[in-house]
């Protein structure tokens, strides 16, 4: 899902069941998705979901249930519904205390010591210690397990000795993280990050129980049985890639007084007309919506259109694809792409142009201003223009000796991003004659994977943030990070981000404000990316239900507080 490298100086104004002890016993007596088939989990959700619980559409399965593995919205929304961090977001995004039940912070801001609740207590029994964050911290900068999201631990977190242990110069004990006692985690910073609290209610910052952990060996997050909860939730029924799968209640939550679901019930479905006939015939509370079911539903007022936070871009293989290389070629598809038509006639749900790299309405800087208030701030490189798309197409030709292009575009198998798709296709090949895109379908898995491993030419991919900082786009497109898909390199760039990182303008917020702008400018002046919309999220909900809460940075939709009447 994200990615990102920021420390600041600043305050930001945006902060953004089982009762088994080991992994062969079982952990629920209606777990039976645990070892049967999507069908039967299916089918468990129909026959035994209580009125009050909640039924969930989802476009894409999990990924995984490793809080120090997954990377995807889905899997964290998922993680976030059975796990409790440090702390966690109240309904404005806002981060309130959790399992730790109050913090401080020392003087010069390098030192965070919290204080774990002696009521929050794992589903197997134990009781959630300071060792759970140290051992789960641990896993997440520790090479062997690879995480993707290690990052947020040394360029984010900026934690002591992360970055050496992540390049495989320290070991993981070294971590500044320390269990001072069972209920008393200290953490040590590298320098003052104002937003940190807000990371902590972030999935990879999650405890996870060594013991069990160790227990599970290979299959840690794969069942019910594999899993322990310590939040709202308990997994009563999940297998991977599962199109079904259901949580209920955790009675012995410590906030479990403020839980009024039964449970959550779960459904991939990622046909967009089965979805909504699902909605209809009540068998989901909440479901998404695009195109053209938009118009057909837009006066219910089960109707809702949200800001999801989710900027969708192209990214082009610079360094695998000789002609992708060319500069004036990227500014001539980037200038053929008519983002407002997509808006407007095929996404239909709220989502809005975009022609920034960062995207509108989620970052506030020290004057309290959008950062990407201004979407006509780099229009002489990324707009809707025909003409000048012509103009640098020829250039490009002349400059590869070639009049006919021809590349292949991966693109997720869900149903919205293959119809963008298919307008992208038809945008590029009408406007820039004998260019010819063909669009491989594969599931979103696979997608990320092709990308990641640099297989691939052209990509239809989405980002959304981790926390509120433009950092969490810009960092992206730095020498060697892994979301650099286009794998491109620029030494100027990587300097101002160091600097606006861990340099000297971390103690100045206007100057790290501006410089900021001027990285995002080198990026869209060499069309290192083609920005087409910030995703919205149309959906339908029962009016029955009341109490989820939707942000647009980390945990897209929180059910802790959700009721469900009738």
């Amino acid at each position: 899902m994200k990615n990102a490298k920021s420390v600041l100086a600043f305050a930001m104004a945006a902060a953004m069941a089982v009762t088994a002890t080991g992994c062969g016993a079982s952990g629920s007596s209606s777990a039976a998705g645990s070892t049967g088939t999507a069908e039967a989990a299916s089918t468990e959700a129909s026959t035994t979901a209580s009125s009050s619980a909640l039924n969930v559409m989802l476009e894409t399965p999990v990924q995984s249930l490793d809080p120090q593995v997954a990377t995807d919205g889905t899997s964290f929304e998922v993680i976030a519904d059975f796990t409790d961090g440090l702390m966690q977001m109240d309904a404005d995004g806002a981060a309130v205390p959790a399992c730790a039940e109050s913090y401080e912070v020392s003087e010069d801001g390098k030192t965070y010591t919290f204080h774990i609740r002696d009521d929050a207590t794992w589903s197997n029994g134990d009781p959630v210690t300071a060792n759970d964050f140290v051992f789960g911290w641990q896993r997440a900068v520790d090479p062997a397990t690879a995480s993707e999201y290690s990052y947020m631990l040394s360029d984010i977190g900026q934690v002591v000795n992360a970055a050496d242990i992540i390049a495989g110069t320290k070991d993981v004990s070294e971590l500044g993280v320390t269990a001072v006692d069972d209920k008393t985690l200290q953490v040590q910073l590298n320098v003052p990050v104002s937003y940190f609290l807000s990371l902590m209610y972030f999935p990879t910052f999650y405890p996870v129980n060594q013991e069990f952990y160790e227990s599970c060996a290979d299959t840690f997050g794969t069942s019910p049985e594999t899993v322990l909860s310590n939040g709202a939730f308990t997994l009563t029924s999940y297998e991977p890639a599962a199109t079904a799968f259901t949580l209920e209640k955790n009675e012995s939550y410590y906030d479990a007084d403020k839980v009024q679901l039964s449970g959550l019930n779960y459904q991939v479905i990622q046909d967009s007309q089965q979805a909504l006939m699902s909605y209809q015939t009540g068998a989901l509370d909440i479901t998404l919506v695009n195109g053209e079911q938009v118009d057909q539903v837009k006066d219910d007022p089960s109707f809702d259109s949200r800001g999801a936070g989710y900027l969708w871009y192209i990214s082009p293989n610079m360094g695998s694809v000789p002609e992708l290389a060319n500069e004036n070629l990227r500014l001539a598809m980037t200038f053929a792409l008519d983002r407002e038509s997509i808006c407007s006639d095929v996404l239909k749900d709220g989502s809005t142009a975009t022609f920034t790299a960062v995207p509108p309405q989620f970052a506030t800087g020290p004057d309290g201003s959008d950062f990407s208030a201004d979407q006509t701030k780099y229009s002489d490189v990324c707009a809707y223009d025909p003409d000048k798309a012509l103009s640098y197409y020829e250039a490009a030709k002349q400059e590869l000796g070639v009049d006919t292009f021809e590349f292949d575009m991966v693109v997720d198998s869900d149903d919205a991003p293959q119809k963008v798709a298919q307008v992208v296709k038809e945008q590029l090949e009408t406007t820039l004659p004998g260019m010819t895109i063909n669009l491989v379908i594969e599931p979103k898995k696979q997608r990320v994977e092709d990308m990641q491993n640099g297989n691939f030419e052209l990509g239809l991919t989405r980002w959304g943030p981790d926390y509120a900082d433009p950092m969490t786009y810009l960092s992206m497109w730095t020498t060697g990070n892994s979301n650099n898909y286009g794998l491109w390199s620029n030494a100027d760039y990587d300097a101002i981000i160091e600097s606006c990182s861990t340099g000297d303008l971390c103690t100045d917020p206007e100057g790290r404000w501006s410089a900021m702008y001027d990285a995002e400018k080198i990026v869209l002046d060499e069309a290192v990316i083609f920005p087409l919309y910030t995703q919205c999220n149309a959906e339908m909900i029962n009016p029955n239900v009341t109490g989820i809460e939707f942000h647009p940075v980390a945990l897209n939709r929180v059910y802790k507080n959700a009721v469900k009447a009738g």
